[in-house]
């Protein structure tokens, strides 16, 4: 449990920064310093048994199905990226308190800050590789807020977009080599992928697997060639910076390298892949970082040249190098992040970070300098320091690697990488604290308070202690990470300034002595640098992401162009093809069922579908024909319903056709009667030819089916219908219980339909379109009396009638043909008819409905229902029937699925009234008409009408 609270505490503290900040900055600042410090001393707290060897796991169940599940592990690999994560995130908390400005809103910060914290230390110490992918992609999110956090400036919204591009394609390369590597071991749990490192290297899938991770892994750590998005990102605020480069993000990459290296390492493709693009890195890094005069862009490639080191080193794929690849992690975060803030200090203070403004600085800003001038000594790797260590055995680890046989290539590259680390680190140190002072800086330069300069002195102590007294402080902290990595196995080596005269000391030499002379002749250097060429890597990504915008539009824009024909064209098509192949590649029997003879009725009733749809076909363009004949097509599916005795069904489609014609009837209204034509020829005889071919392949299939002996669901619904939904009614049992969340589901599509409508039209009333419609006249004279004596008076005999019967219809639905959707379009058309006789500003105004909460209401029963089920320890919408006995009335038999069925009565009336009641505002709002108060038009010369009422 604990395990999982370390991973919650940075979440859950993420929620209070913003809320305590209307306490104040201080407040803000408390609680995510609280929220890291319960985290980190939680894991520290683990530390004893961590150190002794254990390791410790923790798991639940999620989704076993999938092989996704929550389980962490913590071993010395975990715990050490963890404690950098945490430890610095709280010296980056503090410091960032004293960085932002009054203007910067603070509780914001925290809490990227903290969903950054939380999604990285998921990251470390999950033991399920799923797992790790969502906490993976969460830090690609969430740097993404961090690094446009100043979203006003243009450079912040760019590095954000470009980091999140680079990143988050890296991941979905990643996703599919973790599913490939699960798909081997077995399992997507880390502590049984790690045991299998043979089975998984001799898999054909391992190249693959191995390339796709490593995607991941090196645009995460900004490895060469997406080294460009890093320096980009340092568009955000310097704590930002300062904890990217040193303990989160670009660290991922190497942790996960770290944390696959039993399984990976070893084989010739990761030698030459990982130490390769590490080695590359490193030198591209160093030397671009020589000739930035942006500190933190010079930070920012240095800190890419670094990550390089690393990469290289996890690279050679021994014990030694990836012990060495640990140490140095642990001495730049230390270094790396002191340097960051030191750099936003000078930013803070002098008002510009342009190198070429600086200078002097030593003398008005002692303490910032002092703190800076260690870290960089380190980062350059000055004796005495603890960069001075893990330098020493980089290059040792280099100088001891073949690279294609030859023994001198790795040495000999990463002794230039080191002149170039050794120039730049000289070039930040002098440049911006040595010389004289100026006099033209923006701001008046001087140390800062307290709170800005501890946090960078805790990590320059850290530097200093560790150089002095590496196998004490750092000794067992490294043993016990590099066992973590490596497998086991255990390492003879030790830790210490002095090894004696050794090749790796006389390449250390040679890079500070040649980094020296660098700056010492820097003018000329970079007059070389500035007359050559150096391609930026940021316009090149612009280009590509330009192009391919590019070619996404083109793309988009051929084929979707707005014609419907051409998307029903192409989609049938597919379908027809598809279904062709399927039928073409499988085996084909006839059918072993004995055809029926057809009836009269049955012939005479097809010939008469056939005939309405072909004259629906051939009459299309006449608006109110079609319609018709669409409704005598329904009427026509209505009677074979009925003589295939499925009562439920036509009483369905027959109530859904009355609906339908006229809803349809009001939209025609504004149409012109006659449809353009507007395909050619060869169009036309296109779509008949989908037509027919699509009509024959739903026909053949249905004759398959119908010819050949297969078991369904039918017996099942038939058994269970009494006994397990407590109704003798199939159809409507299936609809409220058997499958009552997929109709749940979808009485929410049809409230969701009807709001749609109420939104489009009530937008059109108020658009352009609108405006136009304001002059649309009917295009022929409209009849006098527009409510007319004989039509009220019927509608209003009929309505508590036509009530009745949809209640009826309702209350019996369980057991004989009827059911809450039947019933409410029953009431629906009862309430129709009344708009129809007397207007719909006459009916609306003695039926003060709101149809949206009717349909709000609906919903709201159905789900009731539902989750009455779930408080009684059922599974949702499971039913349940009572039977009472009550005087007079005897046996009463109620279900549970009623209520449900009222939802859905309650749905249907309510969309069908809310699509009503718009295309009658919309027919009023275009004729200009008034609404009456009587129910009809007693006197066409001199109707009584409310004077501006509309």
């Amino acid at each position: 449990m604990s395990l999982l609270l370390i991973v919650l505490l940075p979440f859950i503290g993420a929620l209070f920064p913003a809320l305590m900040i209307r306490v104040g900055r201080n407040a803000s600042a408390a609680a995510a310093f609280f929220a890291t410090s319960l985290a980190f001393v939680l894991l520290m707290s683990h530390a004893p048994a961590l150190f002794r060897g254990e390791v410790l796991q923790a798991g639940w169940e999620w989704l076993p199905g999938l092989g996704l599940n929550v389980n962490f592990l913590l071993d010395g690999l975990g715990f050490f990226f963890a404690a950098l994560i945490l430890g610095i995130g709280l010296l980056i908390i503090v410091y960032a308190r004293y960085y932002l400005s009054k203007d910067d809103p603070v509780g914001v910060f925290y809490t990227y800050l903290l969903l950054f914290q939380g999604a990285m230390v998921g990251i470390v110490v999950s033991d399920n590789v799923l797992l790790l992918l969502i906490f993976w992609e969460l830090t690609s999110l969430s740097s993404f807020l961090l690094i446009g956090y100043w979203k006003h400036l243009p450079e912040g919204r760019q590095g954000a977009r470009m980091a999140l591009a680079v990143t988050g394609a890296g991941g979905l390369a990643m996703i599919a080599g973790m599913l490939l590597i699960g798909d081997i071991a077995g399992s997507y749990d880390l502590s049984v992928i790690l045991q299998r490192a043979e089975s998984i290297q001799a898999s054909p899938q391992y190249l693959p697997a191995l390339v796709l991770i490593l995607i991941g892994c090196f645009t995460k750590s900004a490895q060469f060639p997406f080294h460009f998005w890093l320096p980009h990102a340092m568009a955000a605020p310097t704590p930002v910076s300062a904890y990217l480069h040193s303990a989160t993000m670009v660290k991922a990459g190497l942790f996960l390298m770290a944390r696959m290296w039993p399984v990976l390492s070893g084989t010739e493709a990761w030698f030459y892949i990982v130490a390769t693009t590490g080695l590359v890195t490193m030198t591209i890094g160093a030397f671009i970082a020589l000739f930035k005069d942006d500190l933190k862009g010079l930070l920012a490639y240095s800190t890419v040249s670094h990550l390089g080191l690393v990469t290289m080193l996890f690279g050679f794929g021994t014990p030694m190098a990836a012990t060495a690849a640990v140490f140095h992690v642990l001495n730049h975060a230390t270094f790396k992040a002191a340097l960051f803030m030191s750099a936003g200090i000078v930013d803070h203070e002098a008002g510009t970070r342009d190198v070429r403004r600086l200078g002097g600085l030593m003398h008005l800003m002692p303490v910032t300098a002092t703190l800076a001038m260690v870290a960089g000594a380190s980062m350059a790797g000055l004796p005495l320091l603890n960069g001075f260590l893990s330098k020493e055995m980089m290059l040792h680890e280099a100088a001891s690697t073949a690279w294609l046989g030859q023994g001198w290539v790795l040495g000999t590259a990463a002794t230039i990488a080191a002149c170039f680390s050794v120039a730049y680190s000289f070039r930040f140190i002098a440049h911006v604290f040595m010389g004289p002072i100026r006099k033209d800086y923006p701001h008046h330069p001087h140390d800062p308070p307290l709170g800005m300069w501890i946090p960078p002195a805790v990590l320059v102590v850290l530097v200093v202690l560790i150089g002095l007294f590496p196998d004490t402080l750092a000794g067992p902290l490294v043993a016990m990470v590099a066992r973590a990595v490596t497998g086991g196995q255990v390492l003879d080596y030790h830790l210490a300034q002095w090894h004696g005269f050794t090749p790796a000391l006389g390449m250390s030499v040679v890079a500070i002595v040649v980094g020296t002379l660098l700056i010492r002749s820097y003018p000329r250097v970079r007059a070389l640098w500035t007359a050559g060429p150096h391609p930026e890597a940021k316009r090149i990504f612009d280009g590509l992401i330009t192009g391919a915008v590019d070619i996404a539009q083109r793309l988009t824009h051929g084929v979707h162009n707005g014609s419907m024909q051409r998307y029903l064209a192409v989609m049938l098509s597919a379908m027809l093809l598809l279904g062709y192949f399927v039928f073409a590649s499988s085996p084909n029997a006839p059918g072993t069922r004995a055809l029926m003879p057809a009836s009269a009725v049955a012939v005479v009733g097809w010939v008469l579908l056939m005939g309405a749809c072909l004259a629906l076909v051939l009459m299309h363009q006449q608006r109110l024909l079609a319609l018709v004949v669409v409704g005598v097509i329904g009427l026509i599916v209505s009677i074979g319903f009925v003589y295939l005795s499925a009562p439920d069904l036509a009483l369905t489609q027959i109530s859904v056709e009355v609906v339908t014609v006229i809803l349809m009837l009001l939209a025609l209204n504004f149409l012109p009667k006659r449809s353009p034509r507007e395909s050619s020829t060869v169009r036309r005889l296109r779509d008949a030819g989908l037509a027919i071919a699509a009509g024959l392949g739903v026909g053949g299939a249905a004759w398959a089916v119908m010819t050949r002996d297969a078991e369904t669901l039918s017996g099942y619904y038939l058994e269970q219908s009494v006994a397990g939904g407590g109704g003798s009614n199939v159809v409507n049992v299936i609809l409220v219980d058997f499958r009552g969340f997929d109709t749940f589901g979808e009485i929410i599509v049809l409230g969701i339909a009807a709001l749609t409508i109420f939104a489009l039209l009530d937008g059109l009333m108020v658009s352009a379109a609108g405006r136009r419609l304001q002059s649309w006249r009917p295009d022929q004279a409209r009849a006098a009396d527009r409510h007319p004596m004989m039509l009220a008076v019927a509608t209003r005999a009929m309505l508590p009638l036509a009530l009745m019967v949809g209640i009826y219809i309702f209350l019996r639905g369980h057991n004989v043909p009827g059911g809450g959707f039947i019933a409410g379009l029953v009431v629906a058309v009862a309430l129709i008819v009344q708009y129809m006789a007397s207007g719909f500003g006459w009916a609306a105004h003695r039926m003060k409905v709101d149809y949206h909460a009717l349909i709000g209401a609906g919903v709201l029963v159905a789900a009731a229902t539902g989750l009455g089920a779930l408080v009684a320890g059922f599974p949702f919408l499971t039913s349940t029937v009572w039977h009472l006995d009550l005087p007079l009335l005897g046996e009463l038999h109620i279900a549970s699925a009623m209520f449900f069925d009222t939802g859905v009565f309650l749905v249907v009336v309510g969309a069908t009234m809310l699509a009503l009641a718009n295309l009658s505002r919309l027919g009023r709002h275009a004729e200009h008409l008034l609404v009456n108060r009587e129910p009809m038009d007693v006197d066409p010369s001199r109707p009584s009408f409310a004077a501006g009422e509309h």
